[in-house]
């Protein structure tokens, strides 16, 4: 006897309507074999017998309908993971159409209603109630809802739904936001159903972590009216799936703030936001089922993942209603979300993707300003990616380039040489900028002599005053840095100014114009072309004449690849001898120019192949200079990467391939691979995707990507740490470390190496130091010491015996009196710090290091 002769005998399904629902069946599952064989996933909208015939019979229909197919699934429940291709298709496709059909608006009878909780009842005790799925539960419900609306709920039905809120999901279990989600949702509607007078039931964030008991108390400390409304905004938020707002949610929502108050939304939002920002992750053990066994483990949480969609629907209304205050907070609210979190990731990247969102929607400056720091401050590619896309949008809206709108949107503070003064009770306050992301602050009496300390007067009677004194004061040193790096990535690019624009948008602006300081730019007209330095507010040449830059025409950032070496060198020296220090590292840029060898290889460099780096070093800095790379892991495909950098100017995009260095046992505790090995670069032309001769690549884009990728060789290289080769490294590889460590010195070292000649002669170890070769050499009292130049690492005479020396980031640098004429080389630092510290070899009292000197 078959299954199907077994149903019938079994449940009575005699008859011609038992025959319909049978032939409707396989010609369903007819149509769905014809469409794929497989039948997890199932568009009940391509199937012509649902279309046609199921979803126009009468609702009693459908409901004996649903009953035969609860039938049918308890049958075949069995074979649902079995090889048995026919019964398995039947079970699918059965709770496929049970899961259609509830999804779909019935009016229905008590007696119906209570026919689908009974089948919904029997089918549990085949298929355990715990791993029922929630969209069986979620369609109950929601023909409860359509058809008792207002109503008296029957007892079955409302046994049922509470039977629902009963069942318990584990917090790490499959379906269970959806099964919180549906619980709040029976709640609410049994709370309407019992209290018809007040139809708006309590609605609170959901999740189980730090931030729902403080905001989930805000909200219950207000007054019976607002904490009503409050409610509805929450109930309403924590509806906000997708990336970006329906209007319809903006129109309900703006209609609840607006009966609450504007202010009052921003005083509570602003008050959870800023705990959002300051909140910490915690460790949590978490107990997950596998096997029929309880497991344990620990996990970084920074928020339940219940509540995104609820904080998200506030983000998202903050876009309605907002002041600079709302949009400087949402720029530190994203920071905070796309902060990561060790062995996870971004800590929350959809809340940080509804705060880019509302920053682009909100339609001003201030927003597009902390859309601009965020694409310098974020990492990860697509974050990056949609930033730019959001800068590109406002862009075009308002007819400017991307450039511009962001040149417009940089806050000038009514900054006036740099400072700025208030006058508060008898003392006047004074920022100044003095470096970039460097200022001082100074409190003066009403006679003009200096207040050493912050008047008492002052902390007493106005603590709120002085928070915001020292809020602006760190929000001018963070934008000065992120102009910083705007500029230096200027040199990567074409641009070119109006004198017009470049007077009124940077030399003139109280910010930029400090930002520029001591850079040189490049000012042409129809006669001539002028290199000035601006200094002390006025543009200079080489031989310190005055320019007038009306003069010009055009402005452009100076790129030393396209200079003589004659003036690079020249602009050097002016640098040294004037003791200007430039904010980037531009005059001393490393140039690197076409080699014979790229001559050869024609359309590819291994001027930077064959390194071992360490990846998670690599990764960071590659996306700090805004190359798209990922990490690669012990998994299919993990075991090469191609990193990528679009220069959108020259339409090109640079590529780095890197391989893994698949050793054993050198990945972490997630499978990412410790290290990873370099190979090619190559240029192609971003518009038809064909590589293209390195000849043909213009001068500024080839030296530019290969600075960076040297920099990531520079500073990623196993070679430069002084600890590899000892404390096990890979055995296999140790001549790569003492090759790198002591080899010949790249671009970045070269330079180094000439700053050095001119330093040393200034320093107090003057008379014991000499540079020879690749070599600080440094005679100590006790041994000779030869600092190589690239990799920091010592060797020591008479027989070039290795010296290992770590680092101390806590102690002073050695180089904070010491004039440079930029900032940012780390590997000076440690050299120079090195050499005082072995000059004076006979004073060191670690032992880790007499003990190597002295053997």
């Amino acid at each position: 006897m078959g299954i199907f002769d077994k149903l019938t005998n079994t449940f009575n399904f005699n008859g011609s309507k038992n025959s319909e629902f049978i032939d409707v069946l396989n010609k369903l599952i007819n149509e769905q074999s014809e469409i794929s064989q497989y039948f997890y996933s199932v568009t009940m909208g391509h199937l012509l017998t649902y279309k046609n015939t199921v979803s126009k019979w009468e609702n009693t229909k459908k409901v004996e309908f649903i009953s035969y197919l609860f039938q049918v699934a308890s049958e075949t429940d069995k074979y649902k993971y079995s090889s048995n291709d026919h019964n398995n298709k039947r079970n699918l496709m059965s709770l496929h159409l049970i899961q259609a059909l509830l999804r779909t608006k019935m009016d229905l009878t008590d007696e119906e209603i209570d026919t689908l909780k009974k089948e919904i009842s029997a089918y549990k005790k085949i298929e355990s109630f715990e791993s029922v799925s929630n969209w069986m539960f979620t369609g109950f419900v929601k023909q409860v809802e359509h058809n008792y609306l207002g109503k008296k709920l029957p007892g079955s039905a409302k046994a049922m739904l509470e039977e629902i809120l009963n069942t318990a999901k584990l917090s790490n279990s499959f379906g269970y936001k959806e099964k919180i989600k549906l619980d709040e949702r029976i709640k609410s509607f049994l709370f309407a159903s019992e209290n018809p007078e007040n139809k708006i039931s309590p609605s609170l964030f959901l999740g189980k972590d730090q931030f729902s008991g403080f905001a989930n108390e805000i909200i219950e400390s207000q007054v019976e009216r607002e904490r009503y409304l409050w409610y509805q905004l929450t109930a309403l938020s924590g509806k906000s799936t997708g990336s970006k707002p329906t209007e319809k949610f903006l129109n309900e929502s703006q209609t609840i703030v607006k009966e609450l108050g504007v202010e009052k939304f921003h005083e509570i939002t602003n008050i959870w936001f800023q705990y959002l920002i300051n909140l910490k992750e915690v460790n949590k053990i978490q107990t997950y089922t596998y096997g029929g066994r309880e497991h344990e483990v620990q996990v970084i949480e920074y928020l339940d993942n219940l509540n995104t969609e609820a904080i998200k629907g506030f983000i998202w209304i903050s876009s309605l209603f907002y002041d600079q205050k709302k949009i400087l907070t949402l720029g530190k609210l994203a920071e905070r979300f796309f902060r990561k979190i060790p062995n996870k990731g971004q800590a929350a990247p959809a809340l940080g993707n509804a705060c880019l969102y509302t920053l682009y929607a909100v339609n001003h400056l201030d927003g597009v300003t902390q859309l601009s720091k965020l694409k310098l401050l974020v990492n990860q590619v697509t974050t990056v990616s949609l930033i730019e896309k959001y800068l590109n949008e406002s862009a075009n809206q308002i007819g400017m380039t991307t450039d511009e709108i962001e040149d417009l949107s940089v806050e000038d503070f009514n900054l006036k040489d740099y400072q700025l003064t208030y006058q508060i009770e008898d003392f006047t306050y004074q920022f100044e900028l003095i470096g970039i992301g460097k200022s001082t602050v100074r409190w003066f009496k009403n006679d003009g002599s200096e207040q050493k300390t912050i008047p008492q007067l002052i902390k007493t009677k106005h603590p709120e005053k002085l928070k915001s004194f020292k809020e602006e004061q760190k929000y001018i040193e963070q934008t000065s840095s992120i102009q910083k790096e705007r500029l230096d990535r200027m040199l990567r690019s074409t641009r070119k100014f109006s004198i017009s624009y470049f007077s009124e948008k940077y030399c003139n602006h109280g910010l930029l114009s400090f930002v520029i300081k001591n850079v040189i730019f490049n000012f042409t007209n129809e006669n001539e072309s002028k290199l000035a330095i601006f200094v002390n507010r006025q543009w200079i040449d080489l031989n310190y004449n005055k320019i007038e830059i009306n003069r010009y025409n055009i402005v452009s950032i100076w790129h030393p690849v396209n200079s003589s070496a004659d003036e690079v060198k020249e602009w050097r020296q002016f640098l040294m001898d004037s003791q200007l220090q430039q904010p980037i590292k531009q005059a001393y840029r490393e140039i690197y120019l076409l080699t014979e060898a790229e001559m050869n290889t024609r359309t590819y460099s291994n001027r930077m192949a064959s390194h071992i780096l360490k990846q998670h070093q690599y990764v960071s800095l590659a996306k700090n200079r805004n190359w798209k790379a990922k990490l690669m892991g012990a998994w299919d495909g993990g075991d090469q990467d191609t990193a990528e950098l679009y220069l959108p100017d020259f339409k090109l995009k640079v590529q780095f391939w890197v391989n893994a260095l698949d050793a054993e046992t050198q990945y972490n505790e997630t499978g990412i691979w410790n290290y990873v090995t370099t190979d090619q670069i190559r240029f192609i032309n971003s518009e038809n995707n064909e590589v293209i001769e390195l000849i043909d690549v213009p001068r500024i884009a080839f030296s530019e990507a290969m600075r960076d990728v040297d920099l990531f060789v520079g500073v990623a290289s196993v070679g430069n740490d002084p600890t590899w080769s000892d404390s096990g490294g890979l055995k296999t590889h140790r001549d790569y470390w003492h090759s790198y460590s002591f080899g010949d010195l790249s671009e970045i070292a070269k330079n180094r190496k000439e700053i050095l000649r001119n330093l040393i002669p200034k320093l107090k170890i003057a008379q014991v130091s000499t540079i020879e070769d690749k070599f600080l050499i440094v005679k100590g009292k006790l041994r000779t010491y030869k600092i190589h130049i690239g990799s920091t690492n010592i060797l020591m005479e008479p027989n070039n015996q290795y010296l290992c020396i770590v680092p101390d980031r806590s102690l002073k640098d050695a180089t904070h009196n010491v004039f440079l004429p930029f900032e940012g080389d780390n590997g000076l630092s440690v050299i120079i710090s090195k050499a005082f510290l072995l000059a004076n070899d006979d004073q060191i009292s670690d032992k880790t290091i007499t003990s190597q000197i002295i053997c």
